[in-house]
Parts: structure tokens; C-alpha cells; sequence
């Protein structure tokens, strides 16, 4: 069982959104990207967003913007290694996605659930982990019954084979879904950042530093300071 859920929990530490953002919640997702500012100049960012949130929406599209500020705020905080910190924006986003979930089913609210799930299901306890990561793979692919060309839901069950730690993983496979997401899927700025990052990290753990590079240097293109990347090309 152990094993079985980490196929399902790795990914990148980063969080991706296959539709369009609002104008006001666009600057809180490109700083979590960008990775220029700390988490307490983030903050300011997400405390604006949230009240955007309350002013244009209402109802379960509220729920939605609300799941997705905490899910960004809480990888912002994740990204420093600030896990505990990080916890409580995850858990108010997986609620506030299940929320919507128990009114009406939508690809945008299961692959919120998941989104935070996975991150929760990171920081663990090991028990939590146990308990609650195998829903991740599963909520993706509620979304993609809905949704067939959901970007981040094809993204976070490629990121099973991609991420999860030999012999569990299955490189070739990965970065095969990985690469059929640019014909199959409806990807935005930040869901292509993700895509050429994976497989980048993908060929460095398939020992092939040569053929990581093009893709490490189309994210950088993107999003210039991003450490996870710069990490990556320090390695190839």
C-alpha cells in the first residue's frame, strides 16, 4: 500500500490552473511561479486576490477562487520549506473545493481537491498520507471525465511516473504523457512551465542531461527565477 501511494503523491513542487485566472488573481499565481518575491511580499498579493474574490464572485465560483488562492499561497509557503505553515492554506483549499463538490461536479473543483491533496498528502503524516493519497490519481481522473483536456489533471497522473522514486517510477512513460499534454491538452503559460520542467527533471533522473536541457531552458524562458528549474540546470 505504501508504495502504491507514492506513485500517486510525487510531483513538482509547483502548482499549475488549466483555465484562464482572473486579472486580480493573475499577479498572486505569477509571483508563486516567478519565485522573485518571499512568502511575506506573496502574502500581501493573496490578501488581494481574496478580496477581489469576495467583490466579483459569490456562491460556489467564490468557493473555487477561494480553493485556489490557499492552494497558491500554501505552495509559496511549501516552497521555502515552510510545511506546517503551508498546512492550513492546503486544508482550507481541499475544503473549500469539496464544498462546491457536494453541490455540483465541475473539473475545476476536483482538480482543485486534488491539487491541495497532493500537497497535503507531501507534508504528510505518513498516516494522513496513507489514508488519503490514492484519491489523488482518482480525483484527477474526475476531472478528466468531465473535462478530457484538462491540463493539470493529465498533468498530475503523468507527474506519477515522472516523480515517485526508483524503481517506482517509469521515466519513459512519464515524459511520453508529459509530451503528448501539448497536442492533448488546453495549457496555459504555467501549465507549459510545468510540462518542460518535468520532463527536464524527467531526462536528469533517466541520466541524460544533454537532452534536459532544451526543456529546462523553455521553462526558464517562462519563468527566469524559478529555483526548482535553476536547481535542475545545475545539475546537467
Amino acid at each position: 500500500m505504501r508504495v502504491l501511494i507514492l506513485l500517486f503523491i510525487f510531483s513538482a513542487n509547483v502548482g499549475t490552473w488549466a483555465e484562464t485566472l482572473p486579472e486580480w488573481q493573475l499577479p498572486l499565481r505569477e509571483a508563486v511561479f516567478e519565485q522573485v518575491f518571499d512568502s511575506g511580499q506573496i502574502r500581501l498579493l493573496y490578501n488581494n486576490a481574496t478580496v477581489a474574490a469576495r467583490v466579483n464572485l459569490s456562491g460556489l465560483d467564490l468557493d473555487l477562487a477561494l480553493s485556489r488562492c490557499e492552494q497558491l499561497m500554501g505552495q509559496a509557503l511549501l516552497d521555502e520549506g515552510r510545511n506546517e505553515d503551508a498546512r492550513p492554506y492546503f486544508t482550507n483549499g481541499l475544503q473549500l473545493a469539496e464544498r462546491v463538490l457536494k453541490v455540483r461536479e465541475s473539473a475545476t473543483a476536483w482538480v482543485l481537491a486534488a491539487e491541495n491533496l497532493s500537497r497535503l498528502c507531501q507534508i504528510g503524516p505518513w498516516t494522513f498520507t496513507v489514508a488519503n493519497g490514492l484519491n489523488v490519481e482518482k480525483w484527477a481522473n474526475n476531472a478528466l471525465a468531465l473535462d478530457p483536456r484538462n491540463a493539470q489533471a493529465q498533468y498530475l497522473i503523468a507527474c506519477r511516473w515522472v516523480f515517485a522514486p526508483a524503481p517506482f517510477n517509469n521515466l519513459r512513460r512519464g515524459i511520453d504523457m508529459m509530451m503528448a499534454m501539448f497536442n492533448n491538452a488546453d495549457m496555459d503559460i504555467a501549465d507549459r512551465f510545468n510540462v518542460n520542467s518535468a520532463i527536464g527533471y524527467g531526462y536528469i533522473q533517466w541520466k541524460k542531461p544533454a537532452d534536459a536541457r532544451p526543456w529546462l531552458f523553455r521553462a526558464q524562458e517562462i519563468y527566469p527565477a524559478n529555483r526548482f528549474v535553476a536547481g535542475l540546470l545545475a545539475r546537467t
